[in-house]
């Protein structure tokens, strides 16, 4: 069955975000990991900067195409949004790039730095309960009671439009891409990437990485239906929350288009945090470290490939980060 019978959304829209964003988010560089390539026996790995965001996160890109998708009078009414972190800062970046007032739910597991620096930006935040379905369940009352906006994590076709242009970028510069390793928590990221990629090259591998913590999207696809599961801290935060039981886009794309899923260890994520900032010098979040912890285990998806992964974020503590670079 082809994905457009399966939801409403195609690698056009993908095209139209990255025309819709244009100016307003970054094309990311790519850049080479011997030693990742080395550990993992690959021919290359590449990985692809989303740091470097005005934001620090990929999320910038499906937050804007969300919100430029709306026409004047309904981005008047302002935004409102749930977050476990980098998409409530990326909906607020964008939100005062365009003069549009916006509130951000954020549970009680969203770490205090990410809580200040969503502040900041100029958001109105409000805390409320002690995971990211108590936030979304806030943010959909005060969408309702306000007629504001409410622009969703992940399930919602023009934020998994806007993460896809992610994906077409590194298909155009890396063409020749075998393995693309993507971070898994609400799947909008990957469910964008791997529309665009498989319409590109139908034969690329696409593979998503979550903590053991709380892999909500993981658990789905083994029950085979949208699941709950229990929200744990992780150092992967941005990989926190579940995917809604009413899912209605990330769930069946992913179900469809991703071939394999890994979880790692907080374990692996603290090392490979360390390693990329020690052999790369680059600062990172747990969330961006997965692909990196997974090419780190050894020669899992056979020599001589060429392979990616996405560096989604450094929105992290830097007190946090330092001990553990420091292995403290």
């Amino acid at each position: 069955m082809k994905v457009e019978n399966l939801v409403s959304l195609s690698p056009l829209d993908i095209y139209r975000a990255r025309s819709r964003i244009a100016g307003r988010v970054s094309h990311t560089p790519l850049v080479a990991s011997p030693r990742l390539a080395r550990l993992s026996g690959a021919q290359s790995v590449w990985l692809k900067l989303e740091t470097v965001q005005p934001s620090g996160a990929f999320k910038l890109r499906g937050a804007t195409n969300a919100l430029l998708s709306l026409d004047a009078n309904k981005r008047a009414r302002g935004m409102v949004t749930a977050s476990t972190g980098n998409h409530g800062r990326a909906v607020a970046w964008a939100a005062r790039a365009e003069g549009v007032p916006c509130t951000v739910c954020l549970s009680s597991l969203v770490p205090d730095h990410k809580v200040t620096s969503i502040r900041e930006i100029g958001a109105k935040i409000i805390r409320v309960g002690d995971d990211q379905d108590a936030a979304v369940e806030e943010a959909l009352r005060l969408a309702h009671d306000s007629g504001a906006n409410y622009i969703p994590p992940f399930d919602h076709p023009e934020v998994i439009a806007g993460q896809g242009t992610l994906g077409l970028e590194f298909l155009e510069d890396m063409p020749d891409l075998d393995i693309l390793l993507v971070p898994l928590s609400g799947g909008g990221l990957i469910a964008g990437i791997a529309l665009i990629a498989k319409a590109i090259n139908p034969d690329i591998t696409i593979i998503g990485i979550s903590p053991e913590r709380g892999a909500a999207m993981i658990a789905s696809l083994r029950q085979g239906k949208p699941v709950e599961v229990v929200e744990e801290p992780t150092l992967a935060d941005s990989l926190g929350g579940g995917i809604g039981l009413d899912n209605q886009y990330t769930f069946p794309l992913v179900q469809a288009l991703v071939d394999d899923v890994y979880q790692v260890s907080e374990d692996e994520i603290a090392t490979a945090m360390r390693d990329l900032y020690r052999h790369e010098r680059i600062i990172t979040e747990g969330a961006a470290a997965v692909g990196a912890a997974i090419l780190a285990r050894g020669e899992l998806f056979g020599q001589g490939r060429q392979i990616g992964t996405i560096i989604t974020g450094n929105n992290v503590d830097m007190d946090l980060f330092t001990r553990i670079v420091s292995n403290l």
